[in-house]
């Protein structure tokens, strides 16, 4: 069963705290970790299982208290913490591998091959060997070749990323930062060692700060309105790509800008949130939505 975003975000923000304190050298106590969570203990306890498949803890005979083994304390990194947070909570993305790999997910190289934008879902144990080969390419930065769509294909592989529901690979060929869906990657049979390439600094840049997978754009500037009904949401948190207040208007109103790099990143989220939402610059982005809106209504 799907879980929404806000129940992922809590679970990831509650085991970063618990493995940031562990980090430390706390030792932690069930139920005092269910009080200061708001759940229940049940809840915790399996918190700590999701844990210890990644991370050697030790309990207290005595007081009950769960600690990490001391050769592991203050080893973890921030970034680290990160990874595990939003990894471990929707642990079922990532195919059903062996302890390596899961181990490798609290390991600094993990962030150099998987990145998750946004939280859909997706059965990605069809993807297995894939991940496995191209895992390996991106860590060792080498060359890979296959057959993409039925035509040959020989890139710099950078990052593994789920999107909205799909894996995709983000890699370069013939200079060009572009995304090849995994579903149409086909891996040739034929032993092959393919070269070694300089990764490339801005492009990681690029794949680790953009949250879109259309990579190699131009970003546009889109104004928006947002009526103040649900102006609270806009201002507690972005909910638009790289959102950003411009103005709070008198009634309670906001100008919004968003910089995107596809239409699809916001059109879809302006419809969820119309009516409330409406495009003031380009007006053709405007005018698309409610031509899309009509045609709908008339089917």
């Amino acid at each position: 069963m799907q879980r929404d975003d806000s129940t992922h975000e809590r679970l990831a923000d509650r085991l970063a705290n618990i493995l940031t304190k562990l980090n430390m050298g706390y030792q932690l106590s069930i139920k005092e970790l269910a009080s200061e969570f708001g759940v229940s203990a049940r809840t915790i306890s399996r918190d700590f299982d999701r844990l210890n498949a990644y991370l050697p803890l030790q309990r207290n005979d005595e007081n009950k208290k769960y600690y990490l083994d001391s050769n592991y304390l203050g080893k973890i990194t921030p970034k680290d913490i990160r990874n595990f947070a939003q990894l471990s909570g929707i642990s079922h993305l990532y195919p059903s591998l062996d302890m390596s790999f899961l181990r490798e997910l609290l390991d600094s190289r993990a962030h150099q091959v998987y990145s998750v934008k946004g939280y859909s879902f997706e059965d990605s144990s069809q993807f297995k060997e894939l991940f496995k080969i191209l895992g390996k390419a991106i860590q060792e930065n080498r060359h890979i070749g296959f057959a993409y769509k039925g035509e040959s294909r020989l890139v710099q592989p950078y990052r593994l990323i789920h999107h909205h529901g799909s894996w995709y690979l983000a890699a370069v060929r013939k200079d060009l930062l572009r995304t090849y869906r995994l579903s149409h990657i086909q891996l040739t049979h034929a032993v092959h060692e393919y070269s070694q390439f300089i990764p490339n600094k801005d492009i990681i840049k690029l794949v680790e700060d953009d949250d879109s997978i259309w990579f190699g754009q131009d970003k546009q500037e889109i104004i928006l309105s947002v009526d103040r009904n649900v102006a609270f949401y806009f201002k507690q948190r972005s909910i638009l790509p790289e959102q950003k207040i411009l103005k709070e208007l008198e009634g309670g109103n906001l100008l919004l800008s968003s910089k995107i790099n596809h239409d699809m990143q916001l059109i879809p989220l302006i419809r969820f949130w119309i009516p409330y939402v409406k495009v003031v610059h380009p007006q053709q982005m405007q005018s698309e939505i409610e031509i899309g809106l009509k045609m709908y209504l008339g089917l």
